[in-house]
């Protein structure tokens, strides 16, 4: 039998079940396929390390709860009654506990909709457990090619609009698709977006970083409506404790390519080098960027 790529399962209520393949779940009316109205968190999943006495073949996700407490940030942002964390932590638990779950590093994507619009019958959960391409876990050594584009909007923009979702991981990522289509139509591997007034915010999936000295600088969240990184608030607090200054504040897109070196961080690629930005090559430190996925929580 044929191990599936992808492993799905659903909450209900009579507890945590893996899906079939190919199992249908969703009607049509949901309001997260129609609307975009839902939230969702992703992490990674690796094999534990034996040498922290865990069974052989252990699987271990990355500040589970962490993303756990995120995801219900979002729905309270949605105003979603989310199912306690709990219940996600079981259905996590039964979906790696199964024997179709992915053997390799995967990414665990938590995902929670509205529900449905014509027979309303609560919120929608479920999640995905799903192989990452050698792509992925190369970047973080071999760095990625990155294209600047416009947000359309200032840097502050999300100050006083709590309507635009600044900082909540909602579903609804079609700009952020687009940005990447685009980045890959200019020959890049992704995108770094611009606000209007020149500041350089944070990519589609992933957090902005950037290194003068012993001094490592990211994005603010809050007006900027970036959205506040599990990756960089464990990166930045353990780089602390290594010697590293840490800096939160706006920096100008010209600022990136004249750094020591950036990156593009998130919870399922991890730290990856920026290769280049528009084309402009950049300083890459391998050694550097492995000691940051490190201190990140990253698989070395």
């Amino acid at each position: 039998m044929n191990t599936p790529a992808q492993l799905v399962a659903v909450l209900g209520p009579s507890g945590p079940r893996v899906l079939r393949q190919d199992e249908a779940i969703a009607y049509a009316d949901d309001l997260g396929l129609t609307r975009g109205d839902g939230c969702f968190d992703a992490t990674l999943v690796f094999a534990a390390d034996a040498a922290t006495g865990t069974p052989e073949g252990a699987r271990r996700v990355l500040h589970l709860d962490r993303h756990l407490a995120r995801l219900a940030r979002s729905a309270a942002g949605l105003t979603i009654d989310s199912p306690p964390a709990h219940e996600w932590s079981a259905l996590v638990e039964e979906a790696l506990a199964h024997p179709q779950a992915p053997a390799g590093e995967s990414m665990l994507k938590l995902v929670l909709t509205r529900g449905r619009e014509e027979r309303p019958g609560g919120v929608f959960g479920y999640l995905t457990v799903t192989p990452l391409p050698a792509s992925t876990i190369a970047a973080r050594t071999e760095g990625i090619d990155v294209a600047t584009m416009s947000r359309g909007m200032a840097s502050d923009a999300f100050a006083d609009a709590p309507w635009l979702l600044g900082g909540i991981k909602t579903i609804a990522y079609a700009v952020n698709m687009a940005a990447n289509r685009e980045a890959v139509r200019r020959g890049a591997t992704d995108a770094l977006f611009v606000s209007s007034d020149g500041y350089a915010l944070e990519g589609p999936t992933s957090a902005l970083i950037t290194r003068t000295g012993a001094e490592l600088t990211t994005t603010p969240t809050g007006a900027t409506g970036v959205l506040d990184s599990i990756t960089i608030e464990t990166l930045f607090a353990a780089a602390q404790a290594d010697g590293f200054t840490v800096t939160h504040r706006l920096m100008r897109s010209q600022e990136v390519p004249h750094a020591e070196g950036a990156w593009l961080a998130s919870s399922v690629r991890g730290v990856a080098p920026i290769r280049r930005l528009d084309g402009r090559e950049l300083p890459l430190d391998q050694v550097l960027t492995a000691r940051l996925g490190r201190l990140a929580g990253f698989p070395g």
